[in-house]
């Protein structure tokens, strides 16, 4: 009698992977300890997944999709640039996995513009620089890597714990305050 496919598989296997990768990072996400977490078996993995690899793609496509969820309701750059902070905070390893792998397993579609290579969250905080500073899509795009690259630097070294502690409030601080202030000065236009 054939078996019969379960429909929750899939899910069951991405929950695991992303609960396995928040314990341990890589190391912890062999395909056995996958299957045991998602109480299946390695056959039925690569049913749904060609690959570790193709398992990794699906996790960063869900991460893309969460994090966009968190900032894209924000009502400002500043607060998205919070809510960004938390977000890494609250999963530091699957923040790192997101930034380390996702332009290998995530890379851009041929057609894919310079900003849409970087995800909705890039885009959302793109479009939400347009709606307070005037200028071209091509200093949009220079402007917009450089507030993410004081939000990602800041969630690095708080990652990290490069800060002391008593320090961490202040840096945060100082991250949304460079921001406003670069957003306000235009980009130094």
């Amino acid at each position: 009698m054939p078996r019969h496919a379960d429909p929750e598989v899939e899910r069951r296997v991405l929950d695991a992977a992303q609960s396995l990768w928040r314990g341990g990072g890589d190391k912890t996400l062999s395909m056995r300890a996958l299957a045991r977490a998602a109480r299946t078996n390695t056959p039925a993995i690569y049913r749904r997944f060609k690959s570790r690899q193709g398992i990794l793609r699906a996790l960063l496509l869900r991460l893309r999709k969460e994090l966009y969820e968190v900032v894209r309701t924000s009502a400002s750059l500043e607060e998205g640039c919070e809510r960004y902070l938390d977000f890494a905070l609250a999963r530091p390893q699957e923040y790192q996995l997101y930034h380390t792998h996702y332009h290998e397993l995530l890379g851009p579609s041929p057609a894919a513009k310079k900003a849409e290579e970087f995800g909705p969250s890039f885009l959302w905080a793109q479009s939400k620089l347009a709606e307070r500073v005037q200028g071209d899509d091509e200093q949009h795009l220079r402007l917009t890597l450089a507030l993410w690259a004081l939000a990602h630097g800041t969630a690095m070294l708080l990652i990290s714990r490069s800060v002391p502690d008593h320090l961490q409030g202040e840096l945060r601080s100082a991250c949304t305050q460079a921001i406003a202030s670069l957003v306000r000065e235009g980009g130094g236009r």
